[in-house]
């Protein structure tokens, strides 16, 4: 499907391919068709010009748009491999991240560079932060507009001859990191035919998606099927009034955005229409109701990992429909293979299933992690979650990546739990143990910043308590901890009433 958009967008170029929303949500264009074609090709030649060959990993650090877009196909047309290199991870994390996938370039925008300097401050406010760059070990260049801390720009002027043209064949092509410690990370390797069978996938779910009429939605799987149909994307306005203002005036046939967003949307006084997708985190027959109540035509359910994107989708009728107990998340979508191990994690093959997991071997079958159900329909009802995983407004995050940084001196013990709330999603809570005579204030200094350095998952709440141990081995009891968390809450929340 890649090559596909690349031959879709010369096809007409004047058109606008991504969208932004302008003063009263009107919609405005960043980059026209031809224009993002134009831009894939200098990326492309640039990195060739730099000596970069089919199979090299080049981490890329660019927020979604127009550049981040234009850069994966670079890399797909090269044969080069992407890392997925998130600024929210926090600095310790992002330094063992690179350290496994060894990139021999990094290609990073100016807002994940902002680390040094006047530029510090706005940088943590948006939760961006990661270490110098250019002390790691390899080069960084700068994709876009290059501002006064940045590494030196990607070359836009480089040499086309001798460019190829496409890469034919197999091969790694994007790495995404997702959980792990920050000794021992964990990255999902997707190849070009797990990632095109993705694409496709989504695909047959966009199938009645229009040339020219717009689609909302900020993802690469949004992007690229949208964009090979000839339908302009627009990228969700960051606030929830600018969305609304911008649902209204965009009007938008297919709309994507994750249930958090879905809510501070609706809360906002938000319509929709034509068909609504959802997914990263629960979406509850109630959330994809509300969605069809204020107008939408269909409202979906997508279950999906990083692993195998999409599973299973399913509309809300469906979904209100069902009576029995657990979270229907639909019947696993074409080429799908779904199965249960004997404790009941759910299972899952198909194409569009990740080859590997970085340094590991090959293996055919996803482990979720959920525990599920097949029902008589074949369909996948989920029964919550094996891992220990929290998910907070659809991050997924991993407390064995941040634990570690808790341990101050004077802290005893430390974890990390979710604590579900009213709206279907997870509070994070850090629940630290003080040792005996370390008065609290003292701890809450010494922790402020480790808390801050883990971006965007520094915790809801922070509780000082002894944590509850569990076994013969005395390891934290994570359940006993998150109901310690969420009593601790409530009675917060009494009394500020």
């Amino acid at each position: 499907m890649l090559d596909r958009l690349e031959h879709a967008l010369r096809a007409r170029p004047e058109l606008p391919a991504v969208l932004t929303a302008g003063r009263g949500g009107a919609p405005r264009a960043l980059a026209t068709r031809g224009e993002l074609a134009g831009l894939a090709d200098a990326y492309a030649a640039a990195l060739h010009a730099r000596g970069l060959r089919a199979g090299d990993t080049v981490g890329v650090a660019v927020r979604p748009g127009p550049r981040a877009l234009a850069v994966l196909l670079a890399l797909w047309r090269l044969g080069l491999r992407g890392a997925v290199l998130d600024p929210g991870a926090g600095p310790e994390v992002l330094r063992a991240r690179l350290a496994l996938a060894r990139p021999a370039l990094v290609l990073a925008d100016a807002a994940a560079q902002a680390v040094a300097g006047w530029a510090a401050p706005l940088a943590r406010r948006a939760r961006l932060e990661l270490p110098e760059l250019a002390g790691l070990g390899g080069p960084v260049a700068t994709v876009g507009r290059r501002l006064p801390w940045c590494a030196p720009a990607l070359e836009r002027d480089a040499p086309r001859a001798g460019v190829p043209a496409g890469f034919e064949g197999d091969g790694d092509a994007v790495i995404v990191f997702t959980s792990g410690t920050t000794s021992r990370p964990r990255a999902v390797v997707h190849t070009r035919a797990s990632l095109a069978a993705g694409m496709e996938t989504v695909s047959t779910l966009f199938a009645g998606a229009r040339p020219g009429e717009p689609v909302l939605g900020g993802t690469f799987f949004v992007l690229v099927p949208a964009l090979t149909r000839g339908a302009p994307v627009a990228l969700p306005a960051r606030s929830a009034r600018g969305l609304a203002r911008q649902l209204a005036r965009l009007r938008p046939q297919d709309t994507y955005l994750t249930p958090p967003r879905l809510r501070d949307a609706l809360a906002a006084g938000a319509a929709f229409g034509g068909r609504v997708w959802t997914g990263s985190a629960p979406a509850g027959a109630e959330l994809l109701n509300r969605v069809r109540d204020a107008g939408a035509d269909q409202a979906w359910g997508v279950y999906a990992l990083t692993e195998l994107f999409p599973a299973a989708a399913v509309e809300s009728r469906e979904k209100a429909a069902f009576t029995d107990s657990g979270d229907l998340v639909g019947a696993p979508l074409p080429g799908v293979r779904a199965e249960r191990d004997p404790a009941g994690q759910l299972l899952l093959t198909g194409p569009a299933a990740r080859d590997r997991y970085l340094g590991e071997e090959p293996d055919a079958w996803v482990r979720t992690g959920d525990r599920a159900r097949l029902d008589g329909a074949g369909r996948i009802v989920l029964e919550g979650r094996c891992k220990d995983m929290v998910l907070r407004r659809a991050e997924n995050i991993y407390p064995g990546l941040y634990e570690p940084s808790l341990h101050v001196p004077g802290v005893e013990l430390g974890v990390l739990v979710g604590v579900p709330a009213d709206d279907g999603d997870e509070r994070l809570v850090a629940v630290v143990q003080p040792r005996r005579g370390v008065p609290e204030p003292v701890l809450r200094a010494a922790l402020s910043e480790p808390l801050r350095r883990m971006g965007t998952a520094r915790p809801d709440a922070l509780l000082f308590a002894d944590v509850p141990l569990a076994g013969r081995s005395r390891k934290p009891d994570r359940a006993a901890a998150s109901k310690l968390a969420a009593a601790a809450l409530r009675g917060a929340r009494g009394g500020a009433r």
